[in-house]
């Protein structure tokens, strides 16, 4: 887990670069991104790299309540029924909340 949660950070630091990138391109009032033959729009660019940035720091929200679910003994134990998590389970999702069974019935609920 510690190291999903590195990447994140990484990916965080990376994703933020290339937004404060973009957002640079876009102060320059010479750049007509709009009729550009090369590709998308710098504010198509934007928007994707803004919900790549909150993607990733709601993944690293749930990773750091993980850890925090691991220091108070719970980690592993389902926030609903109280049952264990199946180890296949956390190994694909590591800041699971849930068993399998609970998150069948919440669709809606990411972990």
């Amino acid at each position: 887990m510690t190291a999903e949660r590195d990447s994140t950070v990484s990916l965080i630091e990376a994703l933020s670069s290339r937004l404060r990138s973009v957002i640079d391109a876009t102060a320059d009032s010479s750049s007509d991104d709009e009729h550009d033959p090369e590709g998308t729009t710098l504010a198509v660019e934007r928007g994707q790299l803004v919900a790549q940035l909150d993607r990733s720091r709601v993944r690293l929200d749930e990773l750091d309540a993980a850890f925090g679910r691991l220091d108070h003994g719970t980690y592993g134990r389902c926030e609903r029924c109280g049952g264990p998590i199946g180890p296949e389970r956390l190994d694909a999702l590591p800041a699971a909340r849930l068993c399998i069974s609970c998150a069948a019935r919440d669709s809606a609920r990411r972990w």
